[in-house]
């Protein structure tokens, strides 16, 4: 195993794939990134910018022109020290991209999920070391990652990762036993899946949600304010469902099913932020306007 992490790898060049790859090369790291879609990465950038407290505005264009691009996934991992893989919420794919990774990544490497839910026990058997492996859960615009072992992973990997996740300026929550959803996510998860059924049944008006949110965390003047229901959008609506599927799939408890409502507006393609339309409409949500909080 590396010493010292100095390289580092991103697989899934999605939203959180590529904020972790800005904050990775803002810290001064070299950073190689891939992602079966090309163009993903630059079209990404467009709807992630507002992350200052994250990656400085001045450092932004130097941030990404630091960033390699990687025709193929065993260039982009073949000589890191990290690889962090941040590809859609379905298991079926990321246990095949685990598979790859397993085969391609330097042998000593730290291998990472930036998973929202699943675990990286139901991962670490595709990378044939599941020593080396460990949940890295990213959150939008936030300076927090989650921290989770696997069934084998050595304590001196969950110390590297720990240590790497506050040389990025983030503080890491760090899960003592494995839990489906980690540390703040899970309670994120809790208010999703309230505020959801709430509005699926039609009994508030999400906006209201959204307006109670921002009061009760004192956002009234902030410049960054935003509710439950926007901060969905900015994640995107599909990767919603994704994440709430995976709690549904392990307790089957219908409860915990996604709302019909929000599969209608995904197949309509109001998938948030990245499509224009979500909850709210892009590029300037009714939430920033000045009297949304007095209609």
């Amino acid at each position: 195993m590396s010493e010292v992490i100095k390289k580092v790898a991103v697989v899934g060049t999605g939203t959180l794939g590529t904020q972790i790859a800005m904050q990775a090369a803002n810290a001064n790291y070299q950073v190689k990134i891939f992602d079966v879609n090309k163009g993903s990465f630059e079209s990404t950038l467009h709807t992630i910018k507002g992350l200052e407290k994250l990656v400085p505005t001045n450092s932004w264009a130097v941030c990404q022109e630091k960033i390699q691009q990687m025709e193929n996934i065993e260039a982009a991992i073949g000589d890191s020290d990290l690889v962090i893989e941040a590809v859609p919420e379905d298991l079926t794919l990321k246990l095949a991209v685990w598979a790859d990774i397993g085969l391609k990544a330097n042998p000593n490497a730290i291998l990472a999920t930036n998973s929202s839910s699943i675990p990286v026990s139901r991962l670490e058997r595709n990378s044939g070391s599941p020593e080396r492996c460990l949940n890295l859960h990213f959150y939008i615009g936030m300076n927090m990652v989650d921290v989770m072992e696997g069934t084998k992973t050595l304590p001196q990997v969950i110390k590297k990762g720990i240590s790497w996740v506050r040389s990025l300026g983030c503080i890491p929550l760090t899960v003592k036993k494995e839990l489906l959803g980690f540390c703040f996510n899970r309670v994120w998860r809790a208010v999703k899946r309230e505020v959801l059924g709430m509005w699926a049944n039609g009994s508030v008006d999400f906006r209201d949600v959204d307006r109670a949110w921002m009061i009760f965390n004192g956002m009234e003047k902030s410049p960054d304010r935003f509710g439950p229901f926007a901060l969905m959008d900015k994640v995107g609506l599909d990767v919603i469902y994704d994440i709430e599927m995976v709690y549904y799939n392990d307790s089957k408890d219908p409860k915990d099913h996604p709302p019909k409502e929000l599969k209608e507006k995904i197949e309509r393609g109001e998938l948030g932020v990245k499509s224009g339309k979500g909850f709210y409409s892009y590029p300037d949500p009714e939430y920033m306007i000045p009297d949304f909080l007095n209609p």
